[in-house]
C-alpha cells in the first residue's frame, strides 16, 4: 500500500512539473527577442508595448483606447483597421486608436503578479502616460470584455464612454434564461464550446 501511494505521489509530480509552462523570454533581454514597439514603463518596471491609430493624439477630439482579446494583440484593432476615413473626414471627427498588448502578450512584459484590478491600473497610467487626458473612451474586443469590467470597476471616473464588442459571455450566468444561453452556446464553434468549458470548470487551466 506505501509503495502504491509512493509511486501515486510521484506520478503527481512529474504530471505537475510536465504541465507547467517555461519561463516567459522577455522582449528586449538578453535571451529574449528584440523591442520593435513603442513602449512604455509602468511604475513597477514591467513594459507595455503600444501602438496609434488615426491622428496624432494632440489633433484629437476623440480618444480610445482598444483592449483586444485572448489570440490577438496590439495589431488587431479591429475598428481602428476598418473606419471609414471617408465618413471620419466627412463628418469632421478626429480620432486617435491606442491598442496596446495586454501583459503577457506580443512584445508587454507578463505580469506574474496580475489581479482583476491591476488590469485596470495599467490602462489608467499607459492613458497617463501618453497624455489622454483626464477621460477617454475604452473599447474591449472578444476576451478583451472581461477587462471593461474591470476598468468600470476600478477607474469609472477615467471613462467618457465604453463598449463591448463581440465580448465573451458567461453562459453559466444565472441572470441569462437557461434555454436562452443554452441556444446560444450551442451556436458557437466547438474549439469555442470547448475553451468555455474549461475556462469555467478548471479556471486555473486558462
Amino acid at each position: 500500500m506505501k509503495i502504491l501511494v509512493i509511486l501515486s505521489v510521484g506520478i503527481a509530480a512529474w504530471a505537475y512539473k510536465a504541465i507547467q509552462p517555461p519561463p516567459p523570454k522577455i522582449c528586449g533581454s538578453p535571451d529574449g527577442p528584440p523591442v520593435t514597439a513603442s513602449r512604455i514603463q509602468l511604475r513597477d518596471g514591467r513594459h507595455l508595448a503600444y501602438k496609434e491609430h488615426g491622428v496624432p493624439r494632440n489633433a484629437a477630439k476623440y480618444k480610445i483606447a482598444f483592449v483586444h482579446g485572448f489570440d490577438s494583440c496590439r495589431h488587431d484593432a479591429v475598428v481602428a483597421k476598418t473606419r471609414s476615413l471617408e465618413v471620419v473626414e466627412d463628418v469632421g471627427i478626429y480620432i486617435s486608436f491606442l491598442s496596446f498588448d495586454r501583459p503577457g502578450y506580443g512584445e508587454s512584459d507578463p505580469n506574474p503578479k496580475r489581479t482583476v484590478k491591476s488590469m485596470a491600473l495599467d490602462i489608467e497610467e499607459l492613458a497617463d502616460q501618453l497624455e489622454l487626458g483626464s477621460k477617454f473612451y475604452v473599447i474591449g474586443s472578444s476576451m478583451g470584455g472581461q477587462v471593461i469590467w474591470s476598468y468600470l470597476k476600478y477607474i469609472p471616473h477615467r471613462y467618457s464612454g465604453v463598449a463591448l464588442l463581440a465580448p465573451v459571455v458567461n453562459y453559466w450566468w444565472p441572470g441569462f434564461p437557461a434555454n436562452l444561453s443554452k441556444k446560444a452556446y450551442y451556436e458557437q464553434l466547438p474549439p469555442d464550446q470547448w475553451a468555455l468549458r474549461v475556462a469555467h470548470y478548471a479556471p486555473l487551466l486558462t
